[in-house]
């Protein structure tokens, strides 16, 4: 997938990849290291992002090239059927393009 993805980011498109952090089936670790080998630049290291009840939904870390990577705080590989609410404001930052929440104010 590797290579479809980074010609997905080449051709100038918004790509976000997230992992469940308790998946068993594509684990976060096999995941991060398939980021990394798309040799991206880091803008925004990797941080907690925070769901509306002032939870942290997991981890985000985004690249010049408009690409993002999350985890998603105690999701299995269904990451929407396990957690919706986390999930949900995932898709809300895509569509809003922006990162989720830094912090409980946001």
């Amino acid at each position: 997938m590797v290579p479809i993805i980074k010609r997905l980011i080449n051709e100038g498109l918004k790509v976000w990849i997230y992992s469940g952090d308790f998946d068993s089936v594509c684990s976060i670790t096999a995941t991060r290291f398939s980021v990394n080998d798309l040799n991206l630049t880091v803008t925004t290291k990797w941080r907690p992002w925070y769901t509306p009840d002032s939870e942290v939904g997991g981890y985000v870390q985004q690249y010049k090239e408009g690409f993002t990577f999350a985890s998603v705080r105690a999701a299995g590989h269904l990451v929407p059927t396990i957690q919706p609410k986390r999930s949900l404001v995932l898709l809300y930052a895509f569509l809003k393009n922006m990162l989720p929440p830094a912090d409980i104010s946001n």
